[in-house]
C-alpha cells in the first residue's frame, strides 16, 4: 500500500514552515506542546520540528487527543485531493461517510454500499488515514454542527440532530471536545450574521479555499445557467430544487471581498 505524505516527515516540515497552501488537506499537523492540530498554511508561527506530528486526517488528530485549530481551523479543510479523485475503497469510503452513511447506517451499512466486510473497511481506513469509520464520520457530525452553530440561528437541539447526532449530550460532549468550547461559546465567537431571517428560509457561510475569484466563478454559473432552473438575479445565483416536501430556492452570493473573513454565502429557501 502506498503511504501518505504524513510518513514524509521532512517534507512536511518545510511545507508547514513555508505556509503553504496547496498541501492543506493533504496532511494536518498536531503540535505535542499546545495538544491543537493545524493546516500546513496555517498563519501562527511555526512550532520546532521536534514538537511535531503529523497524521492524515482531521479525524486522526481528534482521535489522538488533539483539538482543532482557532485560527486556521483545519476541521474545514476540505477531503484530501487524492481522496477526491480516486475511486478506491478508502476514496468512495470517504464520499459516503461525508454523505451521512455511517450515521443513517451504521458501518454495517458502510460496507454492504462498499462490498466489503466490516473488518476489512475499518483496516483500511485506519491504514491510510490513521481512523476507523465511527472517528471519520464524528470529525464529519462536528464540522457540520460548527457550521450550523456559527452560520444560523437554529437551536442548539435542532442543529445537534441536524448533524447526526444521537442526542443533546452526545453533540455537547463531542463539541467541546473537538473544539474545546460548549456549543453557546462557538456561537458567541462568530461574526455576526447581518440582516433579519426570512421565515423559511436558511442562511449559511461557506468556507472556501483562496484564492477566489468571484467574478469568473458566477460569470461561469451565470452564462451557463439552465433556463427555467437557474438565474442570475439581484447580484446572487439562484438555482429552484425538488424537496422531499416542495420545492425550494437556493442563492449563492459572492462575498464583498476575497479575504480569509468574508466567505460567500447561501439561503435556501421553501
Amino acid at each position: 500500500m502506498q503511504m501518505g505524505m504524513h510518513t514524509d516527515t521532512e517534507r512536511c516540515v518545510r511545507a508547514v514552515r513555508s505556509k503553504d497552501a496547496r498541501f492543506d488537506g493533504w496532511f494536518f499537523t498536531a503540535v505535542l506542546t499546545t495538544g491543537i492540530y493545524c493546516r500546513p498554511s496555517c498563519p501562527v508561527v511555526p512550532p520546532k520540528p521536534e514538537n511535531m506530528v503529523f497524521h492524515p486526517s482531521a479525524a486522526a488528530c481528534q482521535q489522538a487527543g488533539f483539538r482543532a485549530c482557532k485560527r486556521c481551523r483545519p476541521d474545514t479543510s476540505p477531503g484530501s485531493p487524492e481522496w477526491n479523485q480516486r475511486a478506491d475503497l478508502v476514496a468512495r469510503a470517504m464520499r459516503l461517510i461525508a454523505d451521512g452513511v455511517v450515521d443513517r447506517e451504521g458501518v454495517p451499512g458502510l460496507a454492504a454500499r462498499l462490498g466489503y466486510s466490516t473488518r476489512q473497511v475499518e483496516r483500511q481506513l485506519l491504514a491510510e488515514l490513521g481512523a476507523g469509520p465511527l472517528a471519520l464520520a464524528r470529525a464529519q457530525r462536528a464540522q457540520t454542527a460548527r457550521l450550523l452553530i456559527e452560520t444560523t440561528a437554529l437551536p442548539m437541539a435542532r442543529i445537534a440532530f441536524a448533524a447526526g447526532f444521537a442526542s443533546i449530550r452526545t453533540f455537547n460532549d463531542t463539541v467541546r471536545e473537538v473544539f474545546a468550547l460548549a456549543p453557546s461559546e462557538l456561537r458567541a465567537r462568530a461574526p455576526k450574521r447581518q440582516g433579519a431571517s426570512t421565515p423559511g428560509a436558511l442562511s449559511l457561510r461557506l468556507p472556501f479555499r483562496t484564492p477566489l475569484n468571484p467574478d469568473n466563478l458566477f460569470g461561469h454559473l451565470a452564462a451557463t445557467a439552465v433556463p427555467g432552473v437557474e438565474e442570475w438575479r439581484d447580484g446572487s445565483y439562484r438555482r429552484t430544487l425538488r424537496l422531499p416536501y416542495g420545492h425550494g430556492i437556493v442563492a449563492l452570493t459572492p462575498p464583498p471581498t476575497t479575504s480569509p473573513a468574508a466567505s460567500p454565502s447561501a439561503t435556501c429557501a421553501t
